[in-house]
């Protein structure tokens, strides 16, 4: 019984993106403990997402021009460790498709030049075919012309 190759690259990919997840997780957890993290990578983010779907929503409603309410703190942190963890998934997704995007790119590239060197070879092998035919029939036109060459014997 012969096994198909196992691609251990997708399975190593596939491992990457179940382990991106836990890793998200323990992001936004320190996210929301670390103030640095809290201030300057989860709140400004957090805010414009806010700011972006609340104008969004007020324009499908109708009501242009009023203001928009920033989120409180809490929530805002917790938005944006949200974000964040589903960049970080997103991140890691994207990169495992350029991966594999490039792996197939350099299998095909490969293949692309095995057939290359095959068709090469063959080219050449019909190039010294063509002229072991030449050549072959270059002699037998000699030995033709060598045959008649002799004389005819005559019957007596």
């Amino acid at each position: 019984m012969v096994v198909g190759a196992f691609p251990i690259a997708k399975l190593l990919y596939l491992g990457v993106r179940q382990m991106s997840k836990p890793l998200a997780n323990r992001i936004k957890a320190g996210a929301r403990r670390s103030e640095f993290f809290k201030n300057y990578v989860c709140l400004p983010p957090a805010q414009f997402y806010h700011w972006i779907e609340m104008r969004t929503k007020m324009r499908i409603m109708g009501f242009r021009g009023s203001t928009i309410k920033p989120l409180n703190e809490d929530a805002a942190a917790e938005l944006g460790a949200e974000l964040l963890g589903e960049a970080i998934i997103f991140l890691v997704g994207g990169g495992c498709m350029v991966l594999e995007y490039s792996r197939q790119a350099a299998n095909a590239r490969r293949k692309e030049e095995e057939l290359n060197e095959t068709i090469t070879g063959l080219q050449t092998n019909i190039a010294e075919l063509t002229l072991t035919t030449e050549t072959l029939d270059a002699q037998l036109r000699e030995m033709n012309r060598q045959l008649l060459s002799f004389p005819v014997p005559t019957k007596k």
